[in-house]
């Protein structure tokens, strides 16, 4: 098990180099000039000249290797170069907004995970009944409803309800955790809502596919309590690729939570994207593209590592 972890996790190296690079030209091609949007973006006349001489205090007017080779020589170090737009360090930056996205997303994973496994194993233990329609409605639902738009229609209902606004804004847990919940819950139930229905149509595929196998026949053919069959020997089996769509859900959250965190203005990792890719801001893409491909990489292998424990049968080597 260590050497599978230790192995992976150095084959995660090449992988990023490769986003790196592949990212760094990519965006080369990318209409517009970061120096222009920034200088320009008062609406003032600004000379030829103070474009230059911006461009090159940015270091852009150097030849494109050389800033190719400059940038990966400060990968190994995360020295990510700094923003174009506002000077700071490009990690810096995505420190600052990351905690807020990752909370948001862990948040809205457990709510789903809360939802989807009861709901999508009632859905199948109840399969072809008004349940299994009831529960089938509400996944369809989930999964045909914008999560932004969710979110609005919970800010609305909370406001025509019960005459009250979610607070807006976000408040770190360590300084007020009542408030930091009371701002992340909203984001994070839109969010999981849609995450949930995904999980539990595929909970309720598996476990149904599961439930058709010998081993549970025989179970039953032996007298055994019904409820410990799909605790010991369904549920367990049925969850291997709903764990696997948790993860690959899980990991498309970070940088999925754009036009959320818009509706509850919440400076996340979402909205930093929106406002580099806006600008044109080269360094902090770059930095944002390559964290959200490490946590891909990491979640990937989080799943496997869960395989291993939920099917022993699975061997990692």
């Amino acid at each position: 098990m260590i050497w599978y972890v230790l192995r992976r996790l150095f084959l995660t190296i090449p992988t990023l180099i490769g986003v790196a690079v592949a990212v760094f030209f990519l965006i080369r091609v990318m209409p517009g000039d970061v120096v222009v949007v920034k200088l320009r973006a008062d609406g003032a006349a600004v000379s030829d000249e103070a474009i230059e001489a911006e461009r090159k205090r940015l270091g852009l007017d150097k030849p494109l290797y050389q800033q190719f080779f400059e940038y990966m020589a400060g990968l190994p170090t995360l020295d990510l170069g700094k923003s174009l737009w506002t000077g700071e360090p490009v990690t810096k930056e995505i420190a600052i907004r990351m905690p807020v996205s990752i909370q948001i997303a862990i948040m809205a994973g457990l709510i789903a995970i809360a939802i989807a496994i009861p709901l999508g194993t009632i859905s199948a233990v109840y399969r072809d009944t008004w349940v299994d329609h009831v529960v089938r409605v509400v996944a369809v639902s989930g999964l045909a409803i914008p999560s932004f738009w969710l979110g609005m229609l919970m800010i609305m209902a909370l406001l025509t309800l019960f005459n009250w606004l979610p607070k807006i804004g976000y408040v770190p847990f360590w300084q007020d955790p009542m408030a930091n919940l009371a701002v992340t819950i909203w984001p994070a139930a839109s969010v999981g809502y849609r995450y949930a229905a995904v999980a539990t149509r595929m909970m309720r595929s598996s476990l149904l596919e599961v439930m058709r196998e010998d081993y549970i026949r025989t179970a039953r053919a032996k007298g055994v309590w019904q409820a410990l069959i799909m605790r010991r020997h369904a549920l367990r089996n049925a969850m291997l690729p709903v764990v696997t769509v948790i993860g690959l859900e899980f990991a498309f959250l970070i940088g999925g939570l754009v036009v959320t965190e818009q509706v509850f203005n919440i400076n996340g990792i979402g909205k930093l994207f929106v406002d580099a890719t806006t600008r044109g801001d080269f360094n902090l893409i770059q930095g944002l593209v390559l964290l959200i491909a490490a946590i891909f990489i990491f979640v990937n292998l989080i799943v496997d590592l869960l395989y291993g424990w939920l099917d022993p049968r699975i061997r990692l080597t």
